[in-house]
């Protein structure tokens, strides 16, 4: 397999490029949207120079390992909608690390500091 053959959407690594239909790279993948009960791929969120951007699935023409490619021109990711629906969390993996009581206790009791996704 090379790394220009399709995939899965299920396959899709966060961090790949995304790039526009003339090949200029617009952004990098965020995540995936599914609903994974009905096995539905909705779209994907990119981060930009200009924040996060929701690309609809019928906007999304080819996913490889090494891009994804999206039917929008250069001019049209500006005009992208904003990712929208109930906020995103993740674990800060690091805010544990350091010699703060708080870093200290978070280690102890072994909980894990949530941090809210930025969607600028």
């Amino acid at each position: 397999m090379t790394d220009d053959e399709p995939i899965s959407y299920q396959a899709a690594a966060h961090g790949t490029p995304v790039l526009s239909s003339t090949g200029t790279k617009i952004g990098t993948l965020e995540h995936v949207l599914e609903v994974p009960e009905v096995d539905v791929f909705d779209g994907i969120v990119i981060a930009t120079d200009g924040g996060q951007r929701f690309i609809d699935a019928d906007l999304v023409l080819q996913i490889t390992r090494s891009y994804i490619r999206a039917g929008v021109d250069d001019a049209q990711v500006s005009q992208l909608p904003l990712p929208d629906g109930p906020p995103v969390y993740r674990v800060d993996g690091v805010a544990g690390a350091g010699p703060g009581l708080r870093a200290r206790l978070g280690r102890f009791f072994r909980r894990p500091r949530w941090v809210r996704e930025d969607r600028r």
